[in-house]
């Protein structure tokens, strides 16, 4: 069983999605692999566009496949909270750092195998530091963890909803 750090959490929407992804990367194989041979018959390797275009198109599709394979394997499928008011994996977040409400952020308690669909909100894994401090927060809840710095940051949660994609 793989640890926790490489755990992956997915809502079940997400973990189909990424499933749907690689069935369709591993159902274009023999397309790429056609045109790979049509190029190749085209003669001199060395200066045919197309043919590395097509390699490298392969190349990139193959390391997409390994990615999502390598996360549907340590993927935890769960639900998103229904809970509002706790810092819960699957949950957006707004918070403040070391007692100045000027530095607000939100963003969402989870992994970026999971995206949030909203190219503008940070995603936090929940075993990052600040994900360890604040999982099972409350609102007006502060809490303390180590910046990877060294430094001491303190957190207070000032909502937390349940994602909704």
């Amino acid at each position: 069983m793989a640890n926790d750090s490489q755990v992956t959490w997915l809502t079940q929407e997400s973990f189909e999605r990424l499933t749907a992804e690689k069935e369709a990367l591993i159902a274009n194989r023999p397309a790429i692999a056609f045109e790979i041979n049509e190029r190749r018959e085209e003669g001199d390797l060395k200066e045919n566009a197309g043919y590395h275009a097509a390699r490298e198109q392969q190349g990139q599709e193959e390391a997409r496949i390994r990615q999502l394979d390598d996360l549907l394997a340590t993927a935890q499928v769960g639900e998103t909270p229904t809970e509002s008011g706790v810092a819960l994996v699957g949950s957006v977040v707004r918070a403040y750092y070391n007692g100045k409400q000027d530095t607000q952020e939100t963003f969402l308690l989870g992994t970026r195998g999971e995206g949030s669909g909203k190219d503008d909100l940070e995603i936090y894994s929940p075993d990052s530091p600040l994900g360890q401090a604040i999982l099972g927060a409350k609102v007006d809840e502060t809490r303390e963890y180590t910046a990877p710095n060294g430094k001491t940051v303190s957190v207070t949660v000032v909502t937390a909803e349940p994602y909704h994609s």
